[in-house]
C-alpha cells in the first residue's frame, strides 16, 4: 500500500520536473507545444513512461517527438539531479491522444445534438399541424 503511494508521488514530482524542463531548459526548435499529461513507472521505478500531448499537426507531432527523443539523455540526466533517487529510470516518451479523442467525441456530440435540433424544426412543425 505504501509503495503504491511512492509511486504516485514519484509520477506526480517527474510530471512537474518535465513541465520545467520543457518550459525553461529545452531549446531544441523541433519541440513545439508540448504539454506532460501523465506519467507511469513500473513497480521498482525503473522505467517511466511520460505521455505528452502535441498542439499541432501531424508534422509537429513527429517533429516534436523526435526532439523530445534526441534530448533523453539530458532529460534523464536532469531528472536524476532533481529527483533523488537510488536509480534514475529509464525514461521513454509516448504520444497521448486522449484529448484528440476527447475533442473528437464531442465534436460528433455536437453534430448529434445539430441535426436532433435540424429534425425537430422540420418535425415539429408537421406535428402540430396533424393535431389540429
Amino acid at each position: 500500500m505504501g509503495n503504491k503511494l511512492r509511486i504516485e508521488k514519484l509520477q506526480e514530482l517527474i510530471k512537474q520536473e518535465m513541465s520545467k524542463m520543457l518550459l525553461t531548459d529545452l531549446k531544441d526548435p523541433r519541440i513545439g507545444f508540448v504539454t506532460v499529461t501523465d506519467v507511469e513507472m513500473t513497480g521498482d521505478l525503473r522505467e517511466a513512461k511520460i505521455y505528452v500531448s502535441v498542439m499541432g499537426g501531424a508534422e509537429q507531432v513527429k517533429s516534436s517527438l523526435e526532439g523530445l527523443n534526441s534530448a533523453l539523455g539530458f532529460i534523464r540526466r536532469e531528472i536524476g539531479q532533481r529527483i533523488r533517487l537510488r536509480f534514475t529510470p529509464e525514461i521513454s516518451f509516448a504520444l497521448d491522444t486522449s484529448l484528440d479523442y476527447g475533442d473528437h467525441i464531442q465534436k460528433l456530440l455536437l453534430q448529434v445534438e445539430g441535426d436532433k435540433n435540424a429534425d425537430n424544426s422540420k418535425g415539429g412543425g408537421n406535428e402540430t399541424s396533424s393535431r389540429e
